[in-house]
């Protein structure tokens, strides 16, 4: 075999390219050792000490690694379980990942206990009487339920976190665990509506702290709409709770219903004339960076607060008056958000509000972009409110993490095992190293730069993805045959005689109609299903079309090269 004719040709060339390129989108290190970052629980003390989740799109490789805790070194989750379980209420640890080093406040849990016991309470009320021009002092007695706290551990530091990946290769649920949920809409809903609702469910999912979250649209073949939301590390319960409920957004003065987001926010401004950044003050630990913006109420709200305001007292902090009860913002009943009502809105059917809010920083500049974010956050949740539209469950698939690892193994296993028959069956067919061996190499490029492209694209995955590899691997081993048959002449009339080129000609006829036959039958898998076979029909499509167009003619140029060094 002519070594230095094979390295003239330009489709070796781009083999080599494409797999040079490969390897560096997959980024493989088998020595990665650590827990990665999955997301950051807000206001947890590890937020408070730096941490941020990654983003959705983020590169695995890409991700915050913990390296070490107080200097003991974190090798997988199991160290890193170990060592959190340890710590002790009220101090400090150090953590180092690849990026920094962070100081974060280990703080106790406490729980309320109530003991049943009542006690009497003397408080005073103070009136201003016009009429006498004086200020009256009324003592009266309340009931008080006495209670009392105890320390119950620790609180969650607020990690969440998984062994450190070794490539850019995207697990999806079936290996790395998780739950993939399949809705659907229970009225007919347009494109604008669609968008409208998945925006919603990520707002809620990441108001709950959830991430490596996809939330998409998708069909099946006779038009219906389906929402796919598939989220790592979390359960099966737990995100059909979470995500198959309307739900509904709601502001509280005390147990006191004043507006609900959808149905009572008539407008929420996100212009600059009423909605900015007002001012940013030093405080003992950095900077806080005020924001407001006006909202608008239906005519009811404005009067349901008027109603609950107009005895409220006055309280006055750092010369500005508030009223002593704070509005309590809430999603799905859960506490987001609780902001101050200025005294000038004291017993008023104020139709137009501020609401105000601040964001915290070590530097004004983190400040200013916390605030920023906060207040668009809001905005948010105040328009959307409730899903525009409810949701049923079509199907749920939950995956633990062990067992995506056994699924992990057991398909190397079998991947192995599969191409150790295929490359012995070569060998026996052709009684030729020379020509199995090639079509191994070949087999192994095609795999490894379709798992480039995954890794490029940020495709995930998962059990279906790997039928298809399997496919495009199996249709490759049967274009290789085609070409090695075709150039040999084996199968044709002796009388007909064909040179190389014409042979390989021949040979990529019959490779190029089975491959369009194979994408024409791939097209409706990808909206068969409402969806769930997109990936199956994508990565075959993508493999067939790498093993045509870069893999098989490169592997033609060699069996030609080998076949004329044989004399055939």
């Amino acid at each position: 075999m002519d070594i230095k004719k094979l390295f003239r040709n330009w489709r070796i060339w781009i083999l080599i390219i494409c797999l040079v390129f490969a390897i560096i989108s997959i980024h493989p290190n088998p020595w990665a050792s650590g827990v990665a970052i999955r997301s950051v629980i807000k206001d947890s003390p590890t937020y408070q000490a730096g941490f941020t989740s990654p983003k959705p799109n983020a590169a695995p490789m890409s991700r915050e690694v913990i390296q070490s805790i107080n200097n003991q070194p974190i090798l997988n989750i199991n160290d890193y379980n170990s060592y959190i379980s340890k710590l002790l209420a009220n101090t400090t640890i150090t953590i180092k990942t690849n990026r920094d080093i962070y100081r974060v406040i280990v703080k106790s849990k406490y729980e309320i206990i109530n003991l049943n016991e009542t006690i009497f309470e003397l408080y005073t009320e103070s009136y201003f009487n016009e009429t006498s021009n004086e200020t009256i002092n009324v003592t009266r007695q309340r009931i008080v339920n006495k209670t009392l706290t105890r320390e119950v551990g620790i609180e969650n530091i607020g990690l969440k976190v998984y062994d450190a990946p070794t490539t850019n290769i995207r697990k999806g649920l079936d290996l790395q665990g998780g739950t993939r949920v399949l809705l659907k809409p229970e009225e007919q809903i347009n494109k604008t509506e669609v968008d409208t609702l998945i925006e919603n469910m990520k707002q809620r999912l990441n108001v709950y702290g959830l991430s490596d979250i996809v939330v998409k649209s998708t069909s099946d073949l006779s038009g219906e709409t389906f929402i796919l939301v598939e989220i790592a590390g979390a359960s099966d319960e737990e995100v059909k709770d979470l995500i198959a409920k309307q739900g509904k957004f709601e502001g509280k003065i005390g147990n006191d219903s004043v507006f609900r987001g959808g149905q009572d926010i008539r407008r929420v401004c996100k212009s600059a004339d009423c909605s900015r950044i007002e001012r940013c003050n030093k405080i003992t630990d950095g900077y806080a960076c005020r924001f407001m913006f006006a909202i608008t109420l239906s005519t009811e709200s404005a009067e349901r607060h008027a109603e609950l305001t107009k005895d409220m007292q006055i309280i006055i902090e750092n010369g500005e008056g508030f009223l002593e009860k704070p509005l309590d913002l809430y999603l799905d009943d859960q506490l987001v958000d609780t902001l101050r009502i200025g005294e000038s809105l004291k017993g008023r059917a104020e139709t137009d509000i501020s609401i105000s809010g601040s964001g915290v920083g070590l530097t004004e500049q983190e400040a200013l972009i916390e605030a920023n974010a906060n207040m668009k956050r809001l905005q948010t949740i105040l328009i959307t409110g409730s899903l525009p539209v409810k949701l049923s469950v079509v199907k749920t698939d939950n995956i633990s993490p062990a067992l995506g690892n056994e699924f992990i193994n057991n398909t190397l296993f079998v991947g192995l095992i599969a191409m150790i028959l295929v490359i012995t069956t070569i060998i026996i067919r052709y009684k030729r190293l020379v020509v199995s061996i090639p079509i191994a190499i070949t087999l192994c490029s095609e795999m490894i730069i379709l798992l480039g492209v995954a890794a490029l694209i940020g495709w995930n995955i998962d059990l279906i993805a790997i039928a298809a590899i399997i496919i495009a691997i199996g249709t490759g081993v049967d274009s290789q045959l085609v070409i090695i048959d075709e150039i040999s002449g084996k199968y044709r009339n002796e009388s007909v005689t064909l040179g190389f080129k014409d042979k390989i000609k021949n040979a990529f006829f019959i490779v190029m109609a089975s491959y369009f036959t194979l994408v024409v039958a791939m097209i409706p898998l990808m909206f068969a299903g409402a969806g769930l076979l997109k990936g199956f029909a994508i990565t075959t499509i993508i493999g067939i079309s790498i093993g045509v167009f870069i893999t098989r003619p490169a592997f033609a140029v060699v069996a030609e090269n080998i076949l004329k060094h044989h004399g055939e």
